[in-house]
């Protein structure tokens, strides 16, 4: 057999599979076009291995079954568990099948268990309120030690997670029902004698001053007596703020001094606002540096709206302008 032959015959060889090769790609195409046109492709979901539907997207069917997992449907929900999560299988079906993905969802969730999260308001380790947040509970908790509650040491808070929804308590509820009031302090009278002392000595708290104003009439003797206090003069209804942290006293009218007001400190400190034109907290109370506890007026034995204030210590009237002013 010549060269020339073997030639000819290699050519007709790749000639015809040439052909077979272009009518088998040609007919997968077809084929391909057909299922293109005719089917779709989508994932057949079982649960436990029962048939529960159709879904064209696994990713964001599993993805919403997640984010329910992690959260449920409510905030105080801090997780579900849930015993069985659904299989996926890839599948040709005919177009025109809509996929149930809210049935199956539905399907998934329903033998689900809600985790509820909330906080336990505790005195004493006792579970006495619950409520809905974290703020909530801190909230509580600040305002009995504002208000210097005598079991604020006590009331602390601990977060639950339960299957079952405990009933919410609003924070003022549970302050007003928790709250104790302090035992007032034992030095709860007060002197108007013309006791004084000149000297400074540390009075182991803190002041501020409770109003702003022109200083009209200083600590001291001076012609018909002594003058126990400081005299601010400033506009009628100015706010008087405590001077510092204690319990209120006194609060009501005083002979000379009009309306006042007495707040008991540590130490045995005493500080004393005269002359208010309103008086805005009671005796028993317990108040913090800064609150309004009245408003500068000219009640009593005043020529004009100012405030009176003495401090004394064990009774005896201290200069307010050295720690004041």
């Amino acid at each position: 057999m010549t060269i020339t032959n073997i030639f000819k015959k290699a050519v007709i060889f790749l000639r015809t599979w040439t052909k077979l090769i272009i009518m088998l790609l040609a007919g997968l195409a077809i084929i391909g076009f057909i299922v293109f046109v005719v089917y779709k492709p989508m994932y057949s979901v079982t649960l436990d291995g029962k048939f529960i539907g159709y879904t064209e997207d696994k990713r964001r069917l599993q993805k919403k079954i997640n984010t329910y997992i992690q959260s449920g449907d409510s905030k105080t929900v801090a997780f579900v568990e849930i015993d069985s999560l659904p299989e996926y299988k890839l599948c040709l079906l005919k177009k025109g099948l809509t996929s149930n993905d809210d049935e199956i969802f539905s399907s998934v969730i329903e033998s689900g268990v809600s985790y509820y999260k909330y906080y336990a308001i505790l005195d004493n380790g006792e579970e006495k309120y619950y409520v809905e947040s974290y703020q909530e509970a801190e909230q509580i908790i600040q305002e009995l030690k504002n208000r210097n509650s005598q079991n604020q040491a006590n009331i602390t808070y601990a977060p639950k997670y339960e299957t079952e929804l405990k009933q919410f308590t609003d924070a003022n509820t549970a302050v007003a029902s928790l709250y104790i009031e302090m035992p007032l302090v034992k030095n709860t009278k007060f002197t108007t004698k013309k006791q004084v002392d000149y000297t400074k000595t540390p009075l182991g708290i803190a002041l501020a001053k409770p109003v702003n104003g022109v200083i009209t009439s200083r600590f001291g003797r001076r012609s018909g007596g002594t003058h126990t206090g400081l005299d601010i003069a400033t506009s009628s209804g100015t706010p008087i703020k405590a001077a510092s942290t204690g319990t209120v006293v006194y609060a009501g009218y005083k002979g000379s001094y009009g309306n006042m007001v007495i707040i008991a400190h540590t130490n045995s400190v005493q500080t004393y606002y005269a002359h208010c034109s309103r008086i805005y907290v009671s005796e028993g109370q317990n108040v913090n540096q800064g609150d309004v506890i009245a408003a500068v007026g000219s009640t009593g034995n005043s020529t004009g709206p100012h405030l009176h204030l003495e401090i004394r210590v064990n009774g005896v009237a201290k200069n307010p302008q050295n720690y004041l002013y």
